[in-house]
């Protein structure tokens, strides 16, 4: 019996070895070695010994990549090093721009020295195609598929493993005899042209809807609940990097080698990938790229360029979510002409009321598109945008679709002239428009539907209420649900109503109940802040409980009155005027009074310990990341101290305090004679606090 079951773990192995090849022959190399009915009789075998030997199967079978029970929702993965995002050029002297930031971060430009083609200094580059799909991250530990993740926010994604596995050019095992113990393989899920047009015909033949194009079909195949649909559906996978890694066999030299390897354990890579030598390089490639597109298996937005040298890579480092040694050249945006039939007006979250352009259909940009954005006011005037007439629309990859212009010739004399409404089209509410901004907002904030989630979110707000655990997610079945119409409904909640919802039991209705219930105790300067008064922030916020010291002073104020209180303007006086001018924002403020939040008021006179404290009068200005405070720390430390926190750089600017990657407000400080302090000099300033 021993023999027998050695045996058949021996031929186990080797139809797993065998179908894995024929798989990376077929889905990777596009090079099949036997016909598909030997392939599916090695399939049936594997099968057959597996159902027969259930203790036998492997989490790395051929056999698992499908079957697997529908999930309910996608659990979260933590990025341990993060997925960042890539900055964009569009026009050759943005991809000049960047070569010239490279060789000046490698110190490699001298200076005043002009750059040649044969200089020495230039840099070697990898170029390869930008995929038009979804980034993922791979986790393989002792060379086995362990978890795969979208890319989410860059720092937490959707744990797809399930649906990954279902891809076969993805190696469920490295085929390594020593594997790493752990790697952690990035790169692209798309779905190919061809297997795009097979799905579209399937959809077409069964009645159902047809995908707008291999993005689209390959987002919405990935993010399914059920793995199965996803393996019916042929997705394939590009890797172009890697992140966590614990591999000694990984090259060290140049991007260019570590693609090698990964193509060596087996993950398909871009053919297209090319090493090239500066800016001449860089422009070449992207032209070749560019032509070849229309013919490539898959679909590309354009192209990505990465320093080669993995030591020049980690020299230049990162700004912000961005790497500085990469960048992606994007292709011209697509264009198409349409009539534009009507046009309406959108009302955002935060109040913005936004022109949209609806559209008789066209497809560009590789989708059918019949809305377009029209921006705001200004700009269909200033592109004459009038109703009836035939317009050149744009779609540039992911961005909104733009109206970009109109085509006089085809105007017809019926054509209508298009003004933005005086009024919310969603509440009702004033619609103002202030001075020095391009975009009309309605003023009804605290019970303007279309604002209500925004409204609700901030209000709860850890600076505003603090309302811990009240998250979007929550907020969005509250208000989806009419639980919750204004801020003052959640002070009616009931932990019944809560425990109701979808991931609450009752003991987190119960600590979200307290903590609402412990929100009603604040001071004036929160409660005025979390009413999300358009121009209102925290300081002025803070400034008005001070100078007026109650709310029903703040409620009658007019804008002469709110302009003699310090670093308030016309601007933001009118905001304030403009918000409880609305009768429904009021009734908000009472209703909330009534359910119980209250704070502490008085007669209006400045408080007179503000004058004695260490930085009153000290204007500040923030640029750059500082090593160990983030900038909300930075500015409560220092607006604790009588300080102010400014955006801009000034005569009247007493301190510019400066971290890594700072921008042209260090420069300007500089011109200025303004003084610079580092994390250090600022908290020798501020005490050691």
């Amino acid at each position: 019996m021993n023999e027998n079951i050695e045996e058949i773990k021996q031929r186990l192995q080797q139809l797993r070895s065998d179908i894995e090849h024929h798989n990376y022959r077929y889905y990777v190399l596009d090079q099949p070695s036997i016909p598909d009915a030997e392939y599916d009789k090695l399939f049936r075998e594997l099968q057959q010994l597996e159902q027969d030997y259930p203790q036998l199967i492997a989490a790395d079978s051929p056999t698992q990549r499908v079957g697997a029970a529908p999930l309910k929702t996608f659990a979260q993965i933590t990025h341990v090093i993060p997925m960042l995002s890539l900055s964009n050029a569009f026009e050759d002297d943005e991809v000049e721009a960047f070569d010239r930031r490279v060789r000046a971060g490698l110190a490699l430009e001298a200076a005043g020295v002009a750059w040649i083609d044969s200089d020495p200094l230039t840099v070697e580059y990898n170029a390869e195609p930008k995929f038009d799909g979804l980034a993922v991250s791979l986790r393989y530990e002792n060379g086995v598929f362990k978890t795969g993740a979208t890319r989410g926010d860059g720092y937490t994604g959707e744990d797809i493993t399930l649906n990954l596995k279902t891809i076969r050019s993805i190696p469920l095992k490295l085929p390594v005899n020593n594997p790493p113990a752990l790697l952690e393989v990035r790169g692209e899920v798309l779905m190919l042209k061809k297997d795009f047009q097979r799905l579209n015909q399937q959809q077409s033949a069964k009645g159902e809807k047809e995908f707008a194009n291999p993005r689209n079909a390959a987002a919405g195949s990935l993010r399914q609940l059920d793995p199965n649909i996803t393996a019916r559906r042929r997705l394939a996978f590009f890797a172009y990097g890697i992140g966590d890694s614990q591999d000694t066999c990984l090259p060290k030299a140049t991007h260019s080698d570590l693609m090698a390897y990964l193509s060596s354990l087996h993950f398909p890579i871009a053919k297209e990938s090319q090493v090239v030598m500066g800016l001449k390089g860089l422009l070449e490639y992207y032209q070749v790229i560019a032509a070849k597109r229309e013919n490539l298996p898959y679909d590309i937005d354009g192209v990505v360029y990465k320093v080669n040298a993995i030591a020049q890579q980690e020299q230049l480092g990162f700004v912000s979510r961005a790497p500085r040694f990469a960048i992606a050249h994007k292709f011209p945006a697509q264009e198409a002409m349409t009539k534009l039939l009507d046009i309406d007006v959108q009302v955002g979250r935060t109040g913005a009321l936004t022109p949209v352009a609806r559209l008789q259909p066209v497809f560009v940009g590789g989708v059918t598109v019949t809305n377009a954005t029209l921006h705001n006011a200004d700009e269909v005037e200033r592109k004459d945008v009038r109703i009836g007439d035939t317009v050149i629309v744009r779609r540039a990859g992911d961005v909104i679709p733009e109206v970009v212009s109109v085509v006089p010739e085809k105007r017809s004399p019926d054509a209508l002239v298009f003004t933005m409404p005086s009024h919310c089209p969603v509440c009702g509410a004033k619609a103002v428009r202030l001075p020095g901004e391009t975009v009309s907002r309605c003023t009804g904030g605290l019970f303007c539907p279309a604002q209500r989630k925004q409204a609700i979110l901030h209000f709860a707000s850890r600076r505003a209420m603090d309302i811990d655990g009240l998250g979007e997610k929550l907020v969005d079945q509250l208000v989806d649900q009419t639980i919750v119409r204004t801020p003052a409904d959640l002070y009616r909640l009931g932990i019944a109503a809560l425990a109701n919802l979808e991931r609450m039991a009752d003991k987190s209705a119960n600590n979200i109940v307290k903590a609402i219930e412990n929100s009603k105790q604040t001071t004036l300067a929160r409660f005025i802040y979390a009413l999300g008064i358009r121009n209102v922030g925290e300081a002025t916020a803070k400034d008005l409980a001070v100078h007026l010291g109650s709310m029903d002073r703040l409620m009658t104020a007019d804008s002469e009155r709110l302009q003699q209180i310090p670093d308030v303007g016309p601007v933001v006086a009118q905001s304030i005027v403009d918000f409880f001018a609305e009768t429904h924002n009021c009734e908000v403020v009472e209703q909330l009074r009534a359910c119980g939040v209250n704070w502490n008021e008085h007669d209006g006179k400045p408080v007179a310990a503000a004058n004695t404290a260490p930085l009153q009068g000290k204007t500040f200005v923030l640029t750059g990341t500082l090593p160990h405070m983030s900038r909300e720390e930075v500015k409560e430390k220092i607006e604790a101290q009588g300080g102010k926190v400014s955006g801009s750089v000034s005569s009247k600017t007493d301190y510019v305090v400066v971290g890594t990657d700072p921008g042209s407000k260090y420069d300007k400080a500089v011109s200025l004679g303004v003084a610079i302090l580092d994390e250090d000099g600022l908290l020798t300033l501020l005490g050691g606090s």
